[in-house]
């Protein structure tokens, strides 16, 4: 009962500092306006360790990898953590069980950003039916844009409503459901 206290305690503090890293992250990804409340608050909450960090590894193409090897280092980190709390011993292999980390952090981490893109659409979505000037509809479309702009090429709206936020929706669910799916059992063999 207690270690399955800790470990809600332990995922929950280091799911929302992942969380809060792949937002960072994904806003700079997708050009978002700097000067908005959520920016403002993510690099509040993350420059203590996204700032030296960056003195380290460098970006990438104008990607700033120092904040996405900050959140998979979190995960890896979490997931190490979570498996002590369970008990488990890796012994022999442990080289093997290391590499199935590193794999689970990167793939949690890509779990992550598929539900961000899905909750960014889908908030969207909604907020263009009940209210299309609401003061965070700029981030929110300069966020969905590079998602809904694939499926707006080949789906036209139908009676003027825009079906693409429903097919990236989808498109979403499959990917969670398909390759990640399988590649967590995977991965999991390995632990």
């Amino acid at each position: 009962m207690v270690s399955a206290a800790l470990i809600f305690l332990v995922n929950t503090a280091f799911d929302l500092f992942t969380v809060a890293l792949l937002l960072r992250f994904f806003m700079q990804w997708a050009r978002a306006p700097l000067r908005n409340p959520l920016s403002d608050f993510l690099n509040a909450l993350t420059d203590w360790m996204v700032r030296p960090a960056r003195r380290v590894i460098p970006g990438l193409w104008g990607l700033d990898l120092a904040t996405l090897a900050l959140a998979w280092l979190l995960q890896l980190i979490e997931l190490a953590i979570v498996l002590q709390i369970k008990g488990h011993q890796f012994g022999p292999q442990a080289g093997l069980a290391f590499a199935a980390l590193v794999l689970m952090a990167a793939l949690v981490l890509a779990k992550l950003l598929i539900y961000i893109v899905m909750v960014v659409v889908i908030v969207q979505a909604v907020l263009t039916w009940m209210n299309p000037y609401s003061p965070v509809m700029p981030l929110l479309n300069s966020l969905s844009r590079p998602f809904l702009r694939v499926f707006r090429r080949f789906v036209p709206p139908i009676g003027n409503v825009d079906l693409s936020p429903l097919f990236v929706v989808i498109a979403c669910q499959l990917l969670l459901m398909v390759p990640i799916a399988f590649a967590e059992v995977h991965i999991m063999r390995l632990l």
